[in-house]
């Protein structure tokens, strides 16, 4: 990640080439997203994990020996695949595995946790990312795939609490979760909706970084370092969530995070400077805590036999918004700047995130969750 946009121009491509393979890693996402949901709730959540991480170690293997927009094209959809079979059956089984031991009170520190290690892992990558890079950006691919490799017996080593959902009509089910996730639960379908919207904002500046580095000619070997120092930001971030979530508490937090993370695009928009650094800084400090805390909320209020459904919901809400505007702000920088990307971003993201905070002010369950 690092690196990659280099290795993108490289090969001949542009921002919003980029941004169009971008789109089509979330669309390959979306396609499965629920589908893989449901089908960690009645395959199993460890069985998705271990198919999910073969194809993400196909994926990076093919981008590994490829140097054509096609190739990257087979590459991004097996990498979609892979990820749509991973996403939400890792957080199902954690808090089906915080439920089996009675500490389910406690998932929120511990998916501050897996967040804290994944960003901690991603960000020590990255400056071995920046030094591989310094000799040639391919090589980084190729330790990569090595990588992810390790998934596959890790997946396998894994062990699942959770009782297989045993149903006949497969799609009706489905239907049946989708309606009452977005439409009869209330409560839900605002936590998936504003949960969705803030993780399509904090991925979207992710793929910000690099461009604003490149603006600022800034050199190959800091590239790793700053995503690192970026990825622990996170990290520590993540540790302190569920501490930050006590004292604040749910509707607090969820103005806090909206505010800062589009204050966030707005201060590095009018400061494509080493300033926007120090605000990326910052957005990447909310970051941290957004993520466990936001699906924290959704698993409080979810039956565990839909749990794995449930998030993959939350999940294709980020990609299909991400799919939708990544070609658009990418076709912004391209044509006019990084600063106007950059803001057609922060209006995107404003607009519908402050409408579902206000239902949620607005909305007062009749019993309490679940």
């Amino acid at each position: 990640m690092p690196i990659i946009v280099l290795f993108y121009k490289e090969c001949g491509l542009d921002l919003a080439d980029i941004f169009i393979l971008k789109s089509i890693y979330s669309i390959a996402m979306v396609s499965l997203e629920i589908p893989t949901g449901y089908l960690a709730d009645v395959w199993g959540r460890r069985n998705c994990l271990i198919a999910g991480c073969i194809f993400c170690f196909l994926g990076f293997s093919n981008y590994s020996i490829s140097d054509t927009f096609t190739a990257f094209f087979l590459s991004e959809v097996l990498l979609g695949f892979g990820q749509s079979l991973v996403s939400g059956a890792d957080s199902a089984l954690l808090y089906d595995t915080m439920l089996h031991y009675k500490k389910e009170d406690e998932y929120l520190k511990y998916e501050g946790r897996v967040t804290m290690i994944g960003n901690f892992s991603e960000a020590f990558a990255g400056i071995f990312s920046g030094l591989l890079a310094v000799y040639s950006l391919r090589l980084p691919f190729y330790v990569q795939s090595g990588i992810a490799f390790i998934g596959i017996p890790a997946a396998i080593a894994l062990t699942e609490h959770a009782a297989k959902t045993r149903i006949k009509n497969s799609f009706a089910n489905i239907v049946q979760i989708i309606r009452y996730s977005l439409f009869t639960n209330k409560e839900l379908c605002y936590n998936i909706m504003f949960s969705g919207i803030i993780g399509a904002a904090t991925l979207t500046m992710a793929w910000f970084v690099q461009p604003l580095l490149i603006e600022l000619d800034t050199p190959t070997t800091w590239f790793g370092i700053i995503w690192t120092i970026l990825n622990l930001t996170v990290g520590i971030s993540a540790l302190y969530s569920d501490k930050l979530d006590q004292r604040l508490g749910s509707m607090k937090m969820y103005t806090l995070i909206l505010f800062f993370i589009t204050g966030g695009y707005i201060a590095v928009a009018f400061n494509v400077s080493y300033i926007g650094l120090v605000c990326l800084f910052f957005f990447y400090i909310v970051r941290g805590f957004a993520t466990p805390i936001l699906k924290g909320y959704i698993n409080q209020i979810t039956f565990s036999e839909m749990r794995a459904t449930v998030l993959s919901i939350r999940n294709f809400v980020i990609r299909l918004m991400f799919a939708a505007m990544a070609p658009l702000v990418g076709w912004l920088h391209d044509l006019y700047s990084l600063s106007i990307a950059l803001q057609a971003t922060a209006v995107i993201i404003f607009v519908p995130g402050l409408l579902f905070l206000i239902l949620q002010y607005r909305y007062k369950p009749k019993e309490p969750s679940v």
